[in-house]
């Protein structure tokens, strides 16, 4: 039973990625972690490798559709995985693990930073669902957009992204679509390459720190492989108006998971 289960969440982690180009690693680690049993440290690990990879797979497929912006790719992508190291190597260790406390509740950094990237996401899913409302049709690809601001935003995403340590899809897929003004598919197949440059460029720097079971990770990879080319797929038939709408509840619905987790976590 445990094997079907991981199997079955393996493929609606790619069926999501798929989809919207986000849900990976908060779909991910849960199951290695209360399914499998596996730590938390290794879990965020084995959660890189497999998102990256999906990823990857669904990247490459989405450029055979012309459904990738190799330029915003490039330009956004890279400035953004240097977000991520500089947020996780220097800007995360300096801020303290106890920010503040109230009376009796403690605010720690985890605490803090999941409550930001809550907040950061249920704004962004009500302007995605605002967007599907009222029909915005994306400029051209490109126009009017410089080089510099894409590298300035790609580096403030990344940050944010390696700050908080989930939100990658979710808060690239909304940067692409309203700063490039790249529609919807097109922002979910270019997102899916960023965020496999972004997880297996850190599972590179970090997966020494764990013993990787390799066969229960290419298995699990395998599945979200599966899962990415059904999601993708399904999000070719669909109209972009649609998938704007599915992002956004999804996205909604992860952020006030994320606020109902730490909630009860720290009154249970």
């Amino acid at each position: 039973m445990k094997e079907l289960i991981t199997y079955a969440a393996s493929l609606f982690v790619g069926l999501s990625l798929g989809m919207i180009g986000a849900g990976g690693s908060i779909l991910t680690v849960p199951v290695f972690i209360f399914i499998l049993k596996i730590d938390p440290l290794t879990s965020s690990i084995y959660s890189m490798f497999v998102v990256g990879i999906s990823s990857l797979a669904g990247g490459i497929k989405s450029i055979f559709h012309k459904l990738v912006d190799i330029k915003t790719m490039i330009v956004f992508g890279i400035p953004s995985v240097t977000g991520v190291l500089v947020a996780r190597n220097f800007i995360f260790p300096s801020i303290p693990d106890q920010i503040f406390s109230l009376g009796g509740f403690v605010v720690s950094k985890k605490i803090l930073f999941m409550f930001c990237i809550s907040t950061l996401m249920f704004f962004a899913a009500v302007k995605m669902l605002q967007a599907a409302s009222s029909k915005r049709e994306a400029l051209p690809d490109g126009t009017h957009i410089k080089p510099g601001f894409l590298i300035m935003q790609g580096l403030i995403v990344g940050i944010i992204t390696g700050l908080f340590g989930i939100g990658g899809g979710f808060l690239i897929v909304p940067a692409l679509y309203f700063w490039t003004h790249l529609p919807m598919k097109k922002a979910v197949g270019t997102t899916l390459l960023i965020i496999a440059m972004n997880s297996l460029f850190s599972f590179s720097t970090c997966y020494a720190a764990s013993v990787i079971n390799w066969s229960l990770l290419i298995r699990f990879s395998l599945g979200a492989i599966i899962g990415i080319f059904i999601g993708t797929r399904i999000a070719e038939k669909i109209s972009g108006d649609y998938l704007k709408k599915i992002f956004g509840w999804f996205v909604m619905a992860i952020s006030f998971y994320i606020v109902f987790k730490q909630f009860t976590f720290h009154t249970g």
